[in-house]
This record gives C-alpha cells, sequence and structure tokens, in this order.
C-alpha cells in the first residue's frame, strides 16, 4: 500500500467511527426532508449524465431528497469550491465524481470530518477506499472493464504479438482514463500489443479530427479503442474518415454509439449503467441518513460488454435510463 493508501485507511477508520459514533445524533427524522448535493465534473452538455441526473432525480423524489445538483466544467478548483460549499451549508450527503484521485482528497475529508456522507460515483480514487475518503462508490470497475474489453478484442479479431492498436482518451488524466486505459494495456501487454494513445479531448469534432489524422499517420494500426463517450461515439466516422478498415470498440452509450455497433462499424461498447450510478448514491445518502445504514459499494458494470446482439433491446432507452 502506498503512504497516501496508508494515510486514507487510517482517515476512513476515523472517518467511520465518527460516522457511528454520531449517527443518532445527527440522523434525520422519518417524515424530515434529508438535503443532499450532487456534483458532476463535467458540464450540462455531455449528455453521457443525462441519466445520471434522471437516476438522482428518481431517488430524491422516492426518498424525500432536496436535491441539488451541480457541474464543476472539468475544474478542479471549482470542483473543490463546491464540495466545501455543500459541506458548509450543512447538507446530509455529498455525491461527488472523483475524477482525480489527489485534487478532491482534502475537502471530501473534511466534509466526511464534519459527519456528512460523501458516496463517490462514475469515476473513483484509482487507489479506491484507501486513495480518498469518501464512504462508498458507486460505478463501474474501470480497469477490469478495460481489460475485458482488451481480450474480447484479441480473441475476436486475431490481435497479436507486435500489433500497434490505438487508444485516443479524452482527459488522459482523469481517473476513467487511468483505469480503462490502464485495463486495455494490461490486456495487450499480455500478448505483447502496443497500445498508442493521443489526447481527444471532449469537442466531438475537434476530437474526431485528432483521431483521423494519427490513423492516417499510422497505417500500421490494427485497432482502435474509445476510452470515453466522446472518442467511442466519434471513433466510427474518424475510422471512415481516414479510409481504412480496423475494428474498434469502446465504452458508454450515445445514439451514435449504438447506431455503429448495430451497424458493425464497431465490434461493442462497455455500458456503466449511468442511471444507476444517479439512483444509487443519493438513495444512500437518505438510507444513512435517516437510519444509519452504511453506504455500499455498487458496481454498475455487470453484464456491461454490448455488442450486435444485445444493443437493440437497450437502444430505445439510451439517455433516460441507460
Amino acid at each position: 500500500m502506498s503512504f497516501k493508501g496508508l494515510k486514507f485507511a487510517i482517515a476512513g477508520l476515523a472517518g467511520a467511527s465518527l460516522l457511528c459514533s454520531t449517527a443518532l445524533a445527527q440522523s434525520v427524522g422519518e417524515d424530515e426532508q434529508v438535503t443532499a448535493t450532487m456534483i458532476i465534473y463535467l458540464d450540462p452538455s455531455v449528455q453521457f449524465f443525462n441519466p445520471v441526473v434522471r437516476g438522482a432525480e428518481d431517488a430524491a423524489a422516492a426518498f424525500n431528497v432536496s436535491l441539488d445538483v451541480q457541474y464543476a466544467n472539468n475544474d478542479p478548483v471549482r470542483q473543490n469550491d463546491l464540495i466545501d460549499s455543500a459541506a458548509a451549508a450543512g447538507v446530509d450527503g455529498i455525491a461527488v465524481a472523483i475524477s482525480s484521485s489527489d485534487a478532491f482528497d482534502e475537502s471530501i475529508c473534511n466534509a466526511v470530518d464534519q459527519g456528512i456522507i460523501v458516496i463517490g460515483f462514475n469515476n473513483d480514487d484509482l487507489e479506491g477506499a484507501a486513495g480518498n475518503c469518501r464512504q462508498a462508490y458507486v460505478g463501474m470497475d474501470e480497469e477490469a472493464s478495460g481489460y475485458e474489453l482488451g481480450q474480447r478484442m484479441i480473441a475476436e479479431f486475431g490481435l497479436e504479438e507486435g500489433d500497434v492498436v490505438f487508444n485516443p482518451r479524452e482527459i488522459p488524466e482523469a481517473t476513467f482514463a487511468v483505469a480503462r486505459g490502464g485495463g486495455i494495456e494490461r490486456a495487450m501487454d499480455e500478448v505483447g500489443i502496443t497500445v498508442e494513445t493521443v489526447r481527444a479531448g471532449l469537442d466531438p469534432a475537434e476530437a474526431q479530427n485528432i483521431m483521423t489524422q494519427f490513423l492516417i499517420a499510422n497505417p500500421d494500426v490494427k485497432a482502435v479503442f474509445g476510452t470515453g463517450s466522446v472518442t467511442s461515439t466519434v471513433g466510427a466516422a474518424a475510422i471512415r474518415d481516414a479510409e481504412i478498415d480496423v475494428p474498434f470498440a469502446g465504452f458508454d452509450l450515445a445514439v451514435e454509439i449504438a447506431n455503429a455497433v448495430e451497424s458493425g462499424e464497431m465490434f461493442a461498447t462497455m455500458d456503466q449503467q449511468p442511471y444507476l450510478q444517479g439512483y444509487h448514491p443519493i438513495a444512500q445518502i437518505a438510507l444513512a441518513a435517516r437510519y444509519g445504514l452504511t453506504p455500499t459499494d455498487v458496481d454498475t458494470g455487470q453484464g456491461a460488454f454490448l455488442d450486435q446482439s444485445r444493443i437493440t433491446a437497450i437502444k430505445d432507452l439510451i439517455g433516460t435510463y441507460r
């Protein structure tokens, strides 16, 4: 365990003790409204988070929670300010996407020290509970999903030692990109395949152009892996623009991704069920605040692999529940 991991393991035990020892004094009455803030690390234009917000709002309605959804716009300073502001307001719980393994440690620990329930969702510290004071994580096991996708691509398309694959990443330093990309790299390393990557950014048109230019300049690429919703959405178009024929797979759901999988332009996508990433944190905050129930990790990536045989059944739910 790293020094940081040891530090947060100790802090986590202290935080858990505080939560348990003060649960009755700070509990919310059966008929009282629970207050919660949800902090999304990107901005409202990122459609991936629409089902997350829907899930959070549905849980808030079901459990009598006053919910405030905030967006950090990919700005760590703003995200820390949002965490600190929610804590200062005395909310019962905070649901926060932990998109950095270091940037939010202090503000999250301060909130937990105040007796506030903090649940990570969608993105987690790369060391998990050992690296951050959050009391639970609701989301996909990113590294395992990247590894699974890498293994499936190797098996399906005969990728072999000496091959080169391309894995563009929207925000390479974000925890989801490090973990998913790390899983893909682990699968490729096991058979001697090289992984090339670039920063693609969050603008779809720019990402598509960056991917296209890389593929034109590197005709030896044998496969392409999207990392997040942007690279996975524009990947099929980039391959067409580069006028090459290589297998492509990625992560998340969008209409463009479903269409590409359905048509065969994309082998598969890994779905992390974002609705659950919104619903479970708010429900757990309410249950912890009212009844002292301990927040629990939820892996929303179970059954994540969606290929041509599975994509049609969920296509109409994209943007709402998927």
